[in-house]
């Protein structure tokens, strides 16, 4: 779930809890729109990240520390000078506004005490951290906003702070049941937009939750229901709310495998096909969902360029093999030159010199067909120039055939390599596929004198619910180490079925393995592969013994020609990883 107003609900609830009353003890300012606050309390000391960046706003309490430059920030030193070793009175969200107001109370220069309020709203590319006056007048923020970037608010030293206006959306905390019909009724967009557009802090998110929940359809047009079904809506939306008014949400992420989907303070039943971890608190949710979301956008980024390379040298194959395709559909007409070559030679001793044409039967079908002539050259010549085209398209044909088999091969190997740049997990991930696409000629190879990088990345080790051993391969070269090298002969071995994917093995140890880790292991075949996500993956196992690898063939690629087959989902989340 985006980081809404439900979400900032839930955070102001647990700061209150955890820090209402502490001592601002330490304040640090690690990025230029971030702040590190550590605040002692009766507890003990915690620490509390804001982040108003623009692609990523934040609040949670954290146990990570971060380096501060060796210089503070203008802001960071003014927040030194004011609030340093000041007590949180309270912490509080107005409305479901995706807005928090620290009231902090400090002695001032002369020793009296007074109140100053840091207001953190999380509004995406709006997010700013600002510090205000008792009188909410900005004495700074993290970020300037001038009347040149905004039309709407000015956020400058010396202007009165106020919440921009949230387009007359209504207060999801107060509404009534006629102010909700009356909003709804008027919106000709879709249900699910039109809750999210008219009530403050719902992300899309919760309104499709809300839709699904009252089983209405999230598409239609709000203005099309009946009021019955609006009021149902109504008390299905209370409903969704009510846990916010008594404390009682469950902090939890939503995973796809070992991928995490969503995170949500309330539960999502829209999403309960997928695998929901639960958490003690809301920051621990936060600060895991992520930090595993930042590790997958981190791997992205490092395989942009070789991802980059394989799709350019992937279309460049697409196209090759399209021509070439149709050159050898030009080919097919070669037999119908053979014959007229035959025909010619059979019946063409009664033909006239100078003929244009001539009708003979095909003895091959039984059909008269009517064979053209060049009335310039003798009969015979007739025959030879059809021989010649035939045998000029025959050799094209066996040509382009085995370069039409080169390509597909090319295309599939370099399909692998992109299903094996979705697995990567880690740097030391992306150094095996390096190599491969050096290998193949797609990157440059390195200089003599460099030096091979060491190879890190091992196979994915996983423990059935049997207690038998399997591992996938992350890359071609790990999956021919894992087929070729590792597994032994009795070994079964899983891979999905026509589509590029890793190679699976379970090692036996000369035991029967049990149907439940025949079906684990399919799991883990389906999911390693380019059907991730799917319903149902046709996976095929064999013996690893009846597993070759023909000579000269890419990385990866294997030959079986007696295996089972199975259809499975790709959710491996009751798998335990090693």
């Amino acid at each position: 779930m985006a980081f809404d107003g439900i979400t900032v609900s839930c955070v102001a609830h647990e700061l209150n809890e955890k820090l209402a009353g502490g001592r601002i003890s330490k304040i640090a300012q690690p990025e230029t729109d971030e702040l590190l606050l550590t605040i002692k309390t009766r507890e003990g000391n915690f620490r509390l990240l804001l982040s108003a960046s623009a692609s990523l706003p934040l609040i949670y309490l954290t146990e990570n520390n971060k380096n501060s430059p060796l210089t503070a920030p203008n802001f960071c030193m003014l927040l030194r000078k004011h609030i340093s070793g000041g007590r949180i009175i309270s912490i509080t969200q107005p409305s479901l506004e995706r807005i928090l107001r620290f009231e902090i109370e400090h002695l001032d220069e002369m020793g009296d005490l007074c109140k100053k309020y840091l207001v953190v709203e999380i509004m995406g590319k709006h997010s700013n951290i600002i510090f205000c006056s008792d009188q909410d007048m900005i004495i700074d923020s993290i970020k300037h906003v001038s009347s040149q970037m905004s039309s709407v608010r000015e956020v400058l030293p010396g202007r009165p702070y106020f919440i921009p206006e949230t387009q007359e959306k209504a207060d999801p905390l107060s509404v009534t049941e006629e102010q909700f019909l009356s909003i709804l009724s008027a919106k000709s967009v879709k249900l699910s937009k039109a809750l999210y557009t008219s009530l403050t802090g719902l992300s899309p998110i919760a309104a499709e939750e809300i839709c699904y929940r009252a089983s209405l359809d999230s598409g239609r047009a709000a203005s099309s229901y009946e009021p019955e079904e609006l009021i149902h809506l109504y008390r299905t939306f209370c409903r969704f709310l009510e846990p916010l008014r008594f404390g009682s949400w469950e902090p939890a992420i939503y995973y796809d495998g070992k991928t995490p989907v969503e995170y949500s303070c309330l539960p999502l039943t829209l999403y309960g096909h997928f695998r929901r971890e639960l958490y003690a608190s809301v920051s621990a949710m936060l600060e895991h969902y992520y930090a595993e979301r930042n590790t997958l956008t981190r791997i992205r980024q490092k395989s942009t360029d070789l991802r980059r390379i394989v799709q350019t040298a992937l279309e460049r194959n697409v196209k090759k093999y399209d021509l070439q395709a149709k050159q050898l559909k030009d080919t097919e007409k070669r037999e119908k030159y053979r014959i007229y070559g035959e025909l010619i030679n059979t019946y063409g001793y009664g033909v006239e010199p100078g003929s244009k044409s001539f009708e003979a039967v095909n003895y091959y079908t039984g059909e008269t067909v009517t064979i053209p002539l060049d009335p310039q050259i003798s009969v015979q010549a007739n025959a030879a120039k059809y021989f010649d085209k035939y045998g000029k398209l025959k050799r094209t044909c066996e040509a382009v055939t085995k370069l039409l088999q080169e390509t597909s091969a090319e295309i599939e190997h370099l399909k692998s390599i992109q299903t094996a740049l979705d697995i990567a997990l880690q740097e030391e991930d992306l150094v095996q596929i390096k190599e491969e696409l050096m290998e193949s000629g797609y990157i440059r190879k390195r200089a003599p004198g460099n030096k091979r990088p060491k190879i890190t990345s091992r196979p994915f080790h996983y423990l059935s619910s049997d207690g038998f051993h399997i591992y996938v391969g992350k890359n071609n070269y790990q999956n021919d180490e894992l087929t070729f090298q590792f597994a032994r002969g009795n070994d079964w071995w899983f891979h999905a079925k026509g589509i590029p994917g890793s190679h699976v093995i379970v090692q036996t140890e000369g035991k029967e393995l049990p149907d439940r880790t025949f079906e684990e292991a399919a799991r883990l075949a389906a999911y390693y592969s380019a059907a991730r996500g799917t319903d149902k993956v046709e996976i095929d196992y064999v013996e690893k013994k009846h597993v070759k690898k023909p000579n000269g063939a890419k990385p990866g690629f294997v030959v079986y020609y007696t295996n089972y087959s199975m259809m499975i989902d790709s959710d491996i989340s009751g798998i335990a990883q090693i």
